[in-house]
């Protein structure tokens, strides 16, 4: 991946519409197991309440790895920073926000809404919980220490699933879109200051 694999001018679009695109593919694969990706998903004021609280631990996470200088982590920043910056900086806030809400529905739809209970009605809930979250560390296995941390952010995202002893996707949902808005509003931020300070780049 180099930033040549990002046209900063059409991002949102595209991104938009690869991210939506994870719907259907959610919708075809319940087909075919037999699962309705959206049949976990209700709305509730608590499930809302317990996402926003729970996007706190994953932000600070990220926060923390900012701070970090270990050459993998260095490695993760600077290819976000390279290929998203450019893209990212041009929008307004309002764009990131929706672009997250659609990765945030999407994803969770397919990984958790279908891929995680086929896992479990085959081999059980712990199979369903490691399987779901392997997989999905690999389609975002831009680096090997980002494909972990994403698998493990994805183990987080599928307990919160149950939290409160009612499956609800609203909850990961919620977490996952707030945690990639912040991110998001991060890498914008910071790629903005960088122009600021050297006006020439």
């Amino acid at each position: 991946m180099n930033k040549s694999s990002f046209h900063p001018d059409d991002f949102f679009k595209k991104a938009c519409f690869f991210e939506a695109s994870l719907i259907l593919v959610a919708v075809i694969l319940g087909r075919i197991a037999n699962i309705n990706p959206f049949e976990n998903l209700y709305f509730s004021e608590s499930a809302i309440a317990y996402g926003a609280i729970g996007t706190m631990p994953l932000f600070l996470m990220f926060l923390t790895l900012e701070q970090m200088q270990t050459e993998s982590v260095i490695k993760i920043k600077n290819l976000l920073f390279e290929t998203l910056g450019p893209s990212l900086h041009r929008y307004h806030w309002t764009d990131l926000l929706i672009l997250a809400a659609i990765a945030g529905l999407s994803e969770e739809l397919l990984f958790r809404g279908v891929i995680q209970p086929w896992i479990e009605s085959s081999w059980g809930m712990t199979a369903g919980l490691v399987g779901c979250n392997i997989i999905f560390g690999l389609a975002h296995a831009v680096t090997p220490l980002y494909a972990v941390l994403a698998a493990l952010v994805g183990v987080y995202l599928s307990l919160s699933l149950d939290y409160g002893g009612d499956r609800n996707l609203l909850l990961p949902i919620v977490i996952h879109g707030l945690y990639d808005f912040l991110a998001f509003v991060a890498l914008m931020r910071a790629y903005r200051a960088s122009r600021l300070a050297d006006p020439a780049e």
